[in-house]
């Protein structure tokens, strides 16, 4: 298993290996700002939850770069300790192609995550961060 850097994006890493948020910086210390930001935002997300690109871009100060957050998920090299899963479209549906999408929408399903037609039922319940 690899753990380091810059992997392909599919790489998985042991959760027991990451105790807290610097050893999640550690591992991405090749990375912007930016996507340390991200990652350590979506990491952030507890379990049961979710959030929307919307959401995380306005959490780390940054309203307007939905889109570049949507980006840097894709290629989070720290899944599933950074829970990407549980970023979705602002209307709730699942990016990206049909057969990620639907191992996200399976994972937040087991998470007791509220799905309808295919998509999160988007309210206040669920949301991260609920301080907006």
């Amino acid at each position: 298993m690899n753990k380091y850097p810059g992997d392909n994006c599919n790489t998985m890493m042991d959760k027991s290996e990451v105790k807290t948020e610097e050893d999640i910086r550690r591992f991405l210390a090749d990375r912007t700002e930016f996507e340390k930001d991200v990652y350590l935002a979506t990491y952030r997300i507890p379990e049961g939850k979710v959030s929307t690109y919307g959401r995380i871009a306005k959490k780390i100060g940054r309203p307007n770069a939905y889109r570049a957050v949507g980006n840097t998920l894709h290629k989070n090299p720290l899944h599933p300790v950074v829970p990407c899963h549980r970023v979705v479209k602002n209307d709730g549906s699942f990016g990206g192609d049909e057969k990620r999408a639907a191992e996200r929408r399976k994972q937040v399903e087991d998470e007791d995550v509220p799905i309808s037609n295919g998509k999160v039922q988007l309210c206040d319940d669920i949301l991260w961060p609920s301080d907006e």
